[in-house]
């Protein structure tokens, strides 16, 4: 299985046959247009993207939670790519609003797509959440970024032949010892302001118990910067992204784990 970072917590899993992605998140407005005025995708910077990271086609695309730097783009690159998309109800208003068409998506908690056999788990936001809260009603491409609301936090639990990994894009405690995985995508923002207590059980839930071999962070790069430009972490004030590498860094020692900052793009 071909597994791709694509920025944030966007991962493309393919076969050659089946082709799946989360989020699919590759506008990336900036800041000021985050705080002060409205996003809308960007169809220049997503048809860039998919160019780019050879992406023409998507069999199923599925949504993390509603923030929008996971479900802006996600009804326009599934509506360029041919994609189902999978999510929430607030992500449906969300994609309703940007017109995309009701009977191509799917609200459900397990669903297979050639030889990916998928389970999409209930979970919990990262503490500090800005937006939390649902999207009630369809919202249009205009709106801010506060509109985008949590809704439901899910994360995603694949299957494919002799190998299962997971998705967890937020970074919050989960109860997965039902659902081992040999690679974990391992949410991490916002971990470094955690404390100590807090990272060593979400270490605990998410690789100890899930028996995972290899930790790959996922959701560490600051989002208002565009994909034409080098990834970096996301600023102090908003994370300790140091703190957060050598926690890691030092738990995946103890346990004998791979840990693999990933490179946009590049395969693992």
């Amino acid at each position: 299985m071909r597994k791709v970072f694509l920025g944030v917590s966007t991962v493309l899993l393919s076969d050659g046959r089946t082709t799946l992605l989360t989020d699919g998140f590759f506008s990336r407005p900036g800041l000021l247009r985050v705080l002060a005025g409205r996003v809308r995708p960007d169809r220049e910077r997503i048809a860039a993207a998919l160019r780019r990271f050879g992406i023409t086609s998507v069999d199923g695309l599925f949504v993390m939670h509603s923030h929008y730097d996971h479900a802006l783009d996600a009804p326009t690159v599934a509506m360029m790519t041919g994609a189902r998309l999978f999510g929430s109800a607030s992500t449906r208003n969300i994609a309703l609003g940007h017109g995309f068409p009701v009977d191509r998506f799917t609200t459900t908690d397990q669903v297979e797509i050639g030889n990916f056999r998928i389970r999409v788990l209930p979970t919990l936001h990262s503490p500090g959440d800005l937006f939390p809260g649902t999207v009630d009603r369809p919202i249009g491409l205009g709106a801010r970024a506060r509109d985008y609301r949590t809704g439901e936090c899910h994360t995603l639990h694949v299957t494919h032949g002799d190998e299962r990994l997971l998705i967890h894009a937020s970074a919050n405690h989960a109860d997965l010892d039902g659902h081992p995985a040999g690679t974990v995508f391992l949410g991490v923002g916002g971990l470094g302001k955690q404390s100590a207590g807090f990272r060593a059980t979400y270490w605990d839930r998410l690789v100890r118990r899930t028996g995972a071999r290899r930790v790959v962070p996922i959701h560490w790069d600051d989002f208002t910067r565009p994909l034409d430009r080098p990834l970096r972490p996301m600023p102090r004030f908003a994370d300790d992204f140091r703190t957060t590498m050598r926690f890691l860094g030092e738990q995946a020692a103890i346990d004998d784990v791979e840990l693999t900052l990933p490179t946009l793009g590049e395969p693992l």
